[in-house]
């Protein structure tokens, strides 16, 4: 089976790429820098392909590919192109977004995967593999679960990929689940403490994947995420709404991705090796109340594992045709086959 790495220089799809490498997978790396994906693809001693995502003939670049993993974010600009090119030439698509508009955008394909029985599965990586795993181990151990709540606490700070993605959404509103429907709210809305295993500390709503990848893999109406942080950050943000005109301008988004291109390298192998980061979940009924967690590595290593997990089950014919989430295609335990997670549940009411 032949799978391609697009946006294989970057932080997140170097890693991915070199660790692929040690595990005898064989990636093609892929990008439009042609000088990028050739030392790179030279230094593992990769096939190497040059193309950009405009690319009138992008489907024919791909037709000998099983299987394309996406690591070119962002995403919301990136997944369009790529899936379409993979839906003609017959090819599996996998990313490691963690972009609600992206997981809504790809679901609308299903039908058209299904009928080639091809499977298309965002969130392959910290975004949204431990969450998404959580959230299905949550709801078996209560079925009739009305409510589900996701929080994070990671460590080790963020790539350049990331802060980029994060900035492109300056400016816009967050995203609960309400009743089976997304509705918008604003950035911060909502403030609680949260015991991630160490005792409570403050977290706010973000619009983080879940909040469309959950839904669909169990089926719960009222979906919240949260993110810990530091409670003056969570101030700043609730201020930023006054200042979402001005940060969703072209040259204001221009200027900060510029500015982390040159001051933001990603964190080092000793951060990604010493660092953790770990998952809350709770579930609720009308009678009773479940919380679950989960310790992974590093985000970037957790992102690399899980990615690889998740390629291989594909190219062995594991993964159901269609939209899906990680937890639809394999299962809640897919996130224990990641080195170094460990699962613990609570048990309250």
């Amino acid at each position: 089976m032949t799978w391609l790495l697009y946006g294989a220089y970057g932080y997140t799809g170097e890693l991915i790429a070199r660790a692929a490498v040690e595990r005898g997978l064989d990636p093609i790396l892929a990008g439009r820098s042609r000088e990028k994906v050739d030392v790179l693809a030279a230094d593992l001693d990769c096939e190497s392909r040059v193309f950009s995502l405009s690319d009138p003939a992008l489907a024919e670049r791909l037709d000998d590919v099983d299987l394309v993993l996406n690591c070119a974010g962002p995403f919301v600009d990136t997944h369009e192109p790529l899936v379409a090119a993979c839906l003609e030439s017959g090819s599996h698509y996998l990313d490691v977004t963690g972009e609600i508009e992206v997981f809504e955008s790809i679901r609308e394909d299903n039908d058209r995967a299904r009928r080639a029985d091809l499977t298309l599965l965002p969130g392959v990586g910290f975004d949204v593999v431990p969450s998404d795993c959580l959230a299905a181990h949550l709801v078996e151990r209560l079925p009739e679960a009305e409510s589900l709540t996701i929080g994070y606490q990671p460590a080790g700070g963020f790539s350049p990929g990331t802060l980029k993605t994060a900035i492109t959404g300056l400016g816009e509103d967050g995203l609960v689940r309400r009743d089976g429907r997304l509705e918008p709210v604003s950035i911060a809305w909502e403030t609680r403490e949260i015991d991630f295993g160490d005792g409570p500390v403050p977290a706010m709503t973000a619009p983080l994947g879940d909040v469309s990848t959950a839904y669909h893999t169990t089926g719960v109406p009222n979906i919240e995420c949260y993110l810990a942080v530091p409670p003056v950050a969570a101030r700043w943000l609730r201020y930023q709404r006054y200042l979402d005109p001005v940060l969703a301008l072209d040259p204001v988004q221009t200027l900060l991705a510029g500015l982390v291109d040159r001051l933001v390298e990603g964190p080092d192998a000793e951060t990604r090796a010493e660092t953790t980061a770990t998952l809350w979940g709770e579930v609720r009924s009308r009678d009773a109340t479940r919380v679950s967690r989960l310790r992974t590595p590093n985000v970037y290593r957790t992102t690399k594992l899980a990615a690889l997990e998740t390629v291989e089950r594909v190219l062995a014919g594991d993964a159901p045709a269609g939209y899906q989430t990680p937890a639809s295609a394999f299962g809640s335990d897919l996130i224990l086959s990641v080195e170094g997670v460990e699962r613990i549940d609570e048990w309250h009411r």
